[in-house]
């Protein structure tokens, strides 16, 4: 991955709250693993970023070797990586996800 890829995904990461690099835009995902993720997010009543990593294969590369983890889409809270799609849906479900973003400061309006 170039420097400038991967400064910008830090930039984005470390500015942002809550980040999803995910196939599509929050209100048209275009893969079902990416459109669950915002429906979780969604429905917690989170309010993030989502950068469509279609429209930018350096980023699309990128963010998988950023994070070492080879698929997409991944969430990212106050600058650290919580995971794909399984395991955001898998932490909804125990009630994790919410008190995870709780406990880093952001506000949830459901759980």
């Amino acid at each position: 991955m170039s420097e400038p890829i991967e400064q910008r995904i830090k930039d984005v990461i470390t500015g942002t709250d809550v980040v999803l690099f995910m196939k599509g835009v929050p209100a048209a995902p275009q893969c079902g693993f990416s459109g669950a993720v915002v429906q979780i997010l969604n429905g917690l009543g989170v309010p993030f970023t989502g950068i469509n990593v279609l429209a930018d294969p350096a980023i699309r590369e990128g963010i998988k070797s950023f994070s070492n983890w080879p698929t997409i889409p991944q969430l990212y809270v106050k600058g650290e990586f919580l995971g794909g799609c399984d395991i955001v849906r898998e932490m909804f479900k125990l009630g994790e996800l919410a008190a995870v973003l709780s406990d880093k400061g952001v506000a949830v309006a459901a759980s």
